[in-house]
């Protein structure tokens, strides 16, 4: 019998357990096995690591082995699947259960009855949603206000790229996962990934058309995109950016990746790309195109502080601003002050200079990042009492005007330096964590 005979079959009999159907790896670790290839071998045709492969090659044969009744393994996965798809040679979906061969689900008595329906001629297309990647949803502290706007860009402006930027710790993967919950059904393909596990744009792509066109692998991803109601979430997009280099420099494994961009901005598709990133990407500025920044949170952050059983209230605006209202960050000096000062905000904050702790190595991750000139101009920022114009450089500064400027608005770009208007005139300013880290790497 050949693979994709049980394949299909196997497909189907996952799909009347969990209403999904295989995804693109799952397949490729069925079609690798069924060719006596090792997971690393597996692993390296699908740009992913072993480890990976590996991780949802247990979990697939836990399923099967759940739904055929015998134990699954990858020594023994091809002989069982073989004679299981030859011998269950129907698949038929009655009013009152659902039968593969002699697996018989009851409707009114199982969990399984839920997924058991008649196919429909006018039913909607069929959903394929791919979430193994995306991690656990987690509290957004009141982002409803940002919640509807990424819901208006996508379901009714049908943009075609959302970016949702903004410092490490603040919200973005979690608020992006709460909208993935809100409208799921609205798509009729949805898949979560992350930057890290690709090497190169050329994994990232392959990857992309192998979820969004299992069986048709010379399909483009512009095509699918545009037959198909597909989002498809990317998180942590600052890893293509090359450090020491300002912000939208792409790697080199990486450096068709602006093209690539512009190439799904200018398609016409009712698709979206959903990227997040601690770093804003130059192709944003675009029609097709949107970009949320995600600032501190106020009450929420009040929350946070309350369930550490934190004291001196009056004190925690103060704190709250101290740490530019990130929950991360919070959660992080909360921890601190209940260790150390038993939850008091006044002890805490006796302290002449912003107190950071565990925040320093996440700080350093982005500094680390920085080009040198971003580290000169970041570095007289953050000793300035007040918000800086840049119209006129400091005597004696080691930038010239444009290389200053140049640096402040990548700067801006990576959020580590804030722009603040009054009265008409754009000034800017460090905030406080942040600043304090910059003067602790410039005594």
């Amino acid at each position: 019998m050949d693979i994709e005979t049980v394949l299909k079959w196997t497909d189907r009999l996952v799909f009347a357990k969990t209403q999904k159907h295989l995804d693109s790896l799952q397949e490729a670790i069925l079609k690798g096995t069924w060719q006596h290839q090792t997971h690393a071998e597996i692993a390296e045709e699908y740009h992913c690591s072993d480890h990976h492969v590996r991780k949802k090659a247990s979990e697939l044969w836990q399923l099967l082995s759940d739904l055929l009744g015998e134990e699954i393994r990858k020594s023994n996965v091809r002989s069982i699947l073989e004679k299981a798809a030859f011998s269950h040679t129907y698949f038929n979906w009655g009013d009152d259960s659902i039968q593969i061969g002699d697996i018989h689900f009851c409707k009114k008595n199982s969990h399984y009855s839920k997924v058991a329906k008649k196919p429909s001629t006018t039913a909607k297309p069929e959903q394929t949603h791919d979430l193994t990647e995306a991690p656990a949803t987690g509290d957004l502290y009141n982002r409803t206000a940002e919640l509807t706007l990424l819901k208006q860009w996508i379901l009714e402006e049908n943009s075609r790229i959302v970016a949702v930027t903004g410092l490490p710790g603040i919200g973005k993967t979690a608020l992006a996962r709460q909208l993935v919950e809100e409208i799921q059904d609205e798509r009729d393909r949805l898949l979560w990934r992350n930057h890290r596990q690709f090497p190169n744009l050329k994994s990232l792509k392959t990857n992309l058309v192998q979820f969004l066109s299992p069986h048709r692998r010379t399909a483009s991803i512009a095509d699918k995109l545009r037959s198909q109601r597909t989002l498809i979430v990317l998180d942590d997009l600052q890893q293509t950016f090359s450090s020491g280099e300002q912000v939208g420099t792409y790697r080199p494994d990486f450096q068709n990746y602006g093209q690539f961009l512009q190439e799904i901005a200018e398609s016409s598709h009712n698709s979206c790309l959903l990227l997040l990133s601690r770093e804003k990407p130059k192709e944003i500025d675009n029609p097709h195109c949107r970009a949320l920044q995600l600032g501190g949170i106020k009450d929420g952050a009040r929350e946070i502080l309350a369930s550490r059983g934190l004291t001196n209230q009056k004190r925690w605006k103060q704190l709250i601003h101290l740490y530019g209202g990130n929950p991360s960050w919070l959660k992080i000096i909360a921890a601190t002050i209940e260790e150390l000062f038993n939850g008091s905000v006044e002890q805490f904050l006796s302290c002449p200079t912003v107190f950071l702790g565990d925040l320093e190595p996440i700080l350093l991750a982005s500094y680390r990042r920085l080009s040198e000139s971003e580290k000169i101009a970041i570095a007289h920022l953050a000793t300035q009492p007040a918000p800086v114009e840049i119209v006129r450089k400091p005597p004696d500064f080691p930038l010239s005007h444009s290389a200053y400027w140049k640096a402040v608005q990548s700067l801006t770009r990576r959020f580590l330096v804030e722009k603040v208007t009054a009265e008409g005139v754009s000034k800017f300013v460090v905030g406080a964590a942040i600043a304090q880290f910059v003067k602790e790497q410039n005594p």
